[in-house]
């Protein structure tokens, strides 16, 4: 077995628990690097070597597989894009099961499926070890800055170690409940988020089109009573604010098609509880005919404006 090759930094300023971390995308490379900053030994693994590259010259070490990066960590924090991924970092053939040291602490801040979530959970208890669901809110930038919230859910005899972690991470780490919980709360923030962000691109198109000037437009409307995120924080119109991917033509930031993603999720754990949601469908279908156009599908989930605004 290959063994992972760690940078100067982490073997001069080790730490009592090496920390692995797998999936270095938009908001886990920012995530890895604050552990980094704190002062953990951090171990990462992604399949693209750039963004390995990366966080190596931050001072991480570097594993070729996820079941290496298993086998020398002690807690361990995924972060991918969906149910299919998690279940091949974990289940796969060098999946982290392979390896996985008896009672290492394996916390998950991907966005999938709660029911997988659950299988996952079952796999790392017969393995001796411990599995908590934690996925994030508060886009890229609050990733970069390390203000996140997390919506944490598992037991709560081990979530005071969890939040030690996830401290250097986020602002706000809030324990949730049994497993797949955090990941219910996430789902319900992102279609609302969804809805959000719809109204605020319908509302602004319309407004700048009737002769608004876009940066009065948004300062009212963000001290008014349709202040929201999407409005206030992250606004979707280019020219508007600084920082944020309207900003940079929507590179960056959350994609639609992760959007897409999770109003899928959301909409089949409301057909699972009996839920109405008449605008979280209509959500769901904006932004699937959105990812349907090869120009907007790779872009952040703000482009919606773009695509109203060129109607």
């Amino acid at each position: 077995m290959a063994v992972c090759m760690k940078s100067l930094f982490s073997l001069t300023a080790r730490s009592m628990s090496t920390v692995g971390f797998v999936g270095l995308g938009n908001m886990g490379s920012h995530m890895a690097k604050n552990l980094v900053k704190a002062g953990k030994d951090v171990l990462v693994y992604d399949v693209n070597d750039a963004s390995v590259q990366d966080l190596k010259q931050s001072g991480a070490g570097a594993c070729g597989t996820p079941s290496e990066l298993a086998s020398q960590s002690d807690v361990i924090v995924t972060m991918v894009p969906s149910s299919p991924h998690v279940l091949d970092v974990f289940k796969g053939s060098s999946g982290l099961l392979k390896t996985l040291k008896p009672g290492t602490l394996c916390i998950d801040s991907s966005t999938i499926d709660p029911a997988v979530s659950k299988d996952i959970d079952s796999a790392v208890r017969a393995a001796g070890s411990h599995f908590y669901d934690a996925p994030v809110s508060g886009g890229v930038v609050a990733a970069e800055k390390g203000i996140l919230t997390f919506m944490v859910g598992g037991d709560a005899e081990k979530f005071d170690l969890v939040k030690s972690y996830l401290d250097h991470m986020g602002a706000n780490v809030i324990h949730c409940g049994a497993n797949g919980n955090g990941l219910v709360v996430k789902l319900c923030n992102n279609m609302m988020l969804a809805i959000s962000m719809i109204g605020a691109a319908e509302t602004l198109n319309m407004g700048i089109k009737m002769g608004m000037e876009r940066k009065l437009l948004s300062e009212i409307l963000g001290k008014s009573t349709a202040r929201c995120w999407s409005i206030d924080t992250y606004n979707p119109v280019p020219g508007v604010m600084e920082g944020v991917p309207a900003s940079r033509e929507y590179d960056g930031g959350f994609g639609a098609t992760l959007m897409l993603k999770d109003l899928g999720l959301a909409e089949l754990m409301a057909n699972g509880s009996d839920s109405p949601i008449v605008f979280g469908k209509m959500a769901k279908q904006t932004y699937d005919e959105l990812c349907q156009d090869e120009n907007f599908a790779p872009k952040d989930f703000g482009v919606i404006f773009k695509k109203l605004s060129e109607q």
